[in-house]
């Protein structure tokens, strides 16, 4: 670890691993802040499994953040320094009441300060459902890449792939893909063809996030040991199908449009993963001053230099 993150992470008033029992389990989240007064941003990483760019390992990566707000960074049970078997058990239920939980702890921690949500993709699932339980836990959401409907499984992504320069035997492979019985292997598939033959997940034209930068700062965590690291991306959801059995037939659009506190969606102009065209059509239809939606030019599904730019614009707008 470098000078300047040790001097990064001196200087933070907050700088606390807790082990909280979420859901029933314990697990370990990292609060870090400049200051004890700040507003509080919770993060919610995409996946189901995916701990990046926000995670327990990140002590020091992001004084951006931390001189702003208080930032909660939680590996979801599962992956990272939570790592663990998600069996066919587990539903998004069970992480929706992990997230209510650790709302609840960090509030018990800082009564009276502002808390909001940013959330990625599967993230996104949560920070929308916990507001099922509680329409106002939360002061105000910010979402990129948000899961509304159909996911994978609708016209635009067959249509751009048709318009890609995917092999003939490829297209043909996934367009016989069926919904009702798609294998973790046709999973793969689709996700690779999205990837390789469209700017779905990334937008070759936008500048890229400091990615390097994150995985150095992560293998050099003063938190992760080398075996957290590696379930950033090989964990225990490997063998999961429940969670993507239930995220393929989920539809948010009733809840989204009722939302009753701040919820911004930030959509890459690019991003068939979880559609951009979809996510304007909801925030027009809603007829909610509380939905917003902005679509980010030259951005797909994962955010680009721009892409974190604007989410933490976003954030900070909160506080004015």
């Amino acid at each position: 670890m470098d000078k300047k993150r040790k001097s990064i992470i001196a200087g933070n008033a907050v700088s606390r691993i807790y082990d909280w029992p979420l859901g029933g389990y314990k697990q370990k989240v990292l609060v870090e802040g400049k200051k004890d007064n700040l507003p509080i941003v919770i993060t919610l990483h995409g996946g189901p499994g995916t701990p990046i760019p926000f995670s327990v390992g990140c002590r020091g990566l992001f004084p951006e953040f931390t001189d702003r707000f208080i930032m909660v960074y939680w590996d979801q049970l599962g992956c990272g320094v939570n790592n663990c078997v998600i069996d066919d058990n587990f539903t998004i239920d069970s992480f929706v009441q992990m997230t209510i939980d650790l709302v609840r702890e960090i509030k018990k921690r800082y009564p009276g300060q502002k808390v909001y949500i940013f959330a990625m993709s599967w993230g996104s699932i949560l920070s929308a459902k916990i507001l099922e339980a509680d329409s106002h836990m939360v002061d105000g959401v910010v979402v990129w890449g948000q899961i509304i409907k159909d996911v994978f499984f609708n016209e635009e992504v067959i249509n751009t792939l048709e318009n890609s320069r995917i092999p003939r035997k490829n297209l043909e492979a996934i367009k016989g893909i069926r919904k009702e019985s798609v294998s973790p292997k046709e999973f793969q598939m689709l996700a690779a063809g999205i990837r390789k033959y469209t700017s779905g997940y990334q937008n070759k034209a936008g500048k890229k996030a400091a990615a390097g930068k994150i995985i150095k700062g992560l293998f050099t965590s003063p938190d992760y040991k080398i075996k957290d690291f590696k379930a950033i991306m090989i964990n225990g959801y490997q063998k999961n199908q429940s969670l993507w059995k239930e995220i393929i037939y989920l539809d948010l659009s009733k809840l989204l449009s009722g939302v009753q506190i701040p919820y911004i969606i930030l959509q890459g102009d690019t991003d068939i993963v979880t559609s951009a065209a979809e996510a304007s059509r909801l925030a027009e239809t809603a007829d909610n001053d509380n939905l917003k939606c902005e679509i980010v030019k030259n951005s797909g599904h994962l955010p680009g230099r721009e892409g974190m730019d604007r989410v933490f614009e976003k954030l900070c707008l909160f506080e004015q």
